[in-house]
């Protein structure tokens, strides 16, 4: 249903307009009539209007200025002039305002028909693009409750967003029905409409820019707005601006605005930000996380230093609030921490990162930095307990596998690299392993295999030569397989033969 605006002098000719319209097989309702531009700017003003129907010749406001500054407040309202024949001077000045077509007086139905039929195909375009944009950011839940055509009624208007800020208790006071409250009675006369967003914590607000006169700028009113919110309990961050066209794209816009709150919320007080204003927007890049710091706390990781970690971070989260640090320089320090324990636990083939992930989002929904910086603290110590005993079990099964794996290729030369290609790890990884199961090298543990196995052929197959023998088991000649061979047993591979033929 679109809402329709009827301005004319003429009582009688604004009555037969008005009874055409009602005519009309469209989805339109007559929601205003005025006598003069004065009194129709004013109803604009409160109440959603999709389309003008206004005459030129008017006492205290003509046609044009009332569409001049109508389209001001509400530029994608859509304007039908109704002139007489001896106004078509005027008439070409209104195209200028880019008046959507214009009606001869009188005005006969057909005509009338013919012009709202194109009009409402063209309101019909804009709603439908609008409809699917808010769709794209607005949580299903509270799209669901919307009313159809309801959203075409805050749309280009003023859009803002509310974002709570991190560690504020009274959470149920967060809820869409809670807001739209508090914001009606804040913006009253004005109509607005909340939307909970598909960002968690975070509101789409839209209310109409009529608001503004009531300010010297949208800074002034986005901070008496905050302030008004901190009044009942809810500290938030709020960044807004005008929608000066219908062809911006909604969708582009939130995320354009949602991403200029995440780059300036602070850890303590909410702020207000004019988004629509780069001047007024200046981003400080001071904080306690430099890249020196940021290697220190990932080289105590790497070492397992589990304790020295816990007194470093202490002290890194109280510079936090002392110097109220945006809270991306905490996202972006436990974002380091599952980056490093993820890194160092996938390194032995164990996919954990997605789980370090939940439960490092879940850290943001504790209701005061207190209990932030506990569950942190407690979280980190897990990580490095997992660490701990992951990577024994982790190294011990690692090493069945590839002690299997090595058996089964003895008669092929293996290099340290063939085996951390075979199980997608590092070559250093399978160094460690094996030395910290083995307690010996690599090469003293493949060295050694390989001479048992020399050991087991001798016996069972005394009749093969050990120039065979070496070329079998891939040493580099007979002098060096005699060499190595002794120095595993103790004897030269002919004193072994003679003993087991005794």
């Amino acid at each position: 249903m679109y809402n329709i605006m009827i301005v004319e002098d003429s009582k009688p000719i604004l009555r037969n307009i008005k009874m055409l319209l009602d005519k009309l097989d469209f989805p339109i309702h007559v929601a205003v009539t005025a006598t003069n531009g004065e009194e129709a700017l004013e109803a604009l003003q409160k109440q959603p209007i999709d389309l003008l129907l206004t005459d030129i010749r008017m006492p205290k406001m003509d046609g044009l200025s009332l569409i001049e500054k109508a389209k001001l407040a509400k530029p994608e309202l859509r304007v039908i002039l109704i002139s007489g024949y001896s106004d078509f001077e005027y008439t070409r000045k209104a195209l200028n305002l880019q008046v959507f077509d214009y009606l001869l007086k009188p005005v006969e139905p057909e005509a009338l028909e013919e012009v709202m039929g194109r009009v409402i195909k063209q309101l019909d375009q804009s709603r439908s693009r609008n409809f699917h944009e808010l769709q794209e950011i607005v949580d299903p839940h509270s799209y669901a409750e919307l009313k159809p055509g309801e959203h075409a009624a805050f749309l280009a208007q003023m859009i803002i967003i509310l974002r709570r800020q991190p560690f504020t208790s009274e959470r149920e006071r967060w809820g869409q029905k809670t807001l739209q409250a508090s914001l009606e009675d804040f913006f009253a006369p004005r109509p607005c409409k909340v939307f909970l967003s598909q960002t968690p914590q975070q509101f789409i607000v839209f209310v109409n820019r009529g608001i503004l006169d009531l300010y010297s700028s949208v800074h002034e009113c986005l901070e008496s707005l905050r302030r008004h919110l901190v009044a009942q309990g809810m500290d938030t961050t709020i960044a807004g601006q005008l929608v000066w066209s219908e062809s911006v794209n909604l969708s582009e816009l939130y995320h354009q605005i949602s991403s200029i709150l995440s780059m300036h919320q602070r850890l303590n007080n909410g702020c207000v930000l004019d988004s629509g204003n780069p001047v007024s927007i200046t981003r400080t890049e001071a904080g306690c996380l430099n890249s020196t710091l940021e290697l220190a706390f990932v080289h105590m990781i790497q070492a397992r230093q589990k304790e020295q970690f816990a007194l470093k971070l202490s002290e890194l989260m109280n510079r936090w609030t002392e110097d109220n640090v945006h809270q991306k320089e905490l996202e972006r320090f436990i974002n380091l921490v599952v980056d490093t324990f993820a890194h160092l636990v996938e390194e032995q083939g164990t996919g954990i990162r997605l789980g370090l992930e939940l439960r490092a989002k879940k850290l943001f929904d504790e209701e005061t930095y207190g209990d932030f910086c506990r569950e942190l603290t407690e979280w980190i110590g897990q990580c490095f307990d997992m660490l701990q005993s992951h990577g024994r079990k982790s190294r011990e099964d690692l090493f069945v596998q590839m002690d299997e794996y090595i058996k089964r290729n003895k008669y092929t030369p293996i290099t340290i690299n063939d085996i951390a290609m075979k199980f997608h790890v590092s070559p250093s990884y399978v160094s460690r392993v094996i030395k910290n199961v083995t307690q010996v090298t690599f090469v003293q543990y493949y060295t050694k295999l390989r001479i048992k196995e020399a050991c087991r052929l001798i016996e069972c197959q005394p009749e093969m030569k050990f120039k065979e023998l070496s070329d079998l088991l891939s040493f580099s000649d007979q002098h060096y397989f005699s060499k190595v061979f002794k120095e595993y047993t103790g004897l030269s591979p002919t004193e072994y033969k003679e003993i087991l033929l005794k």
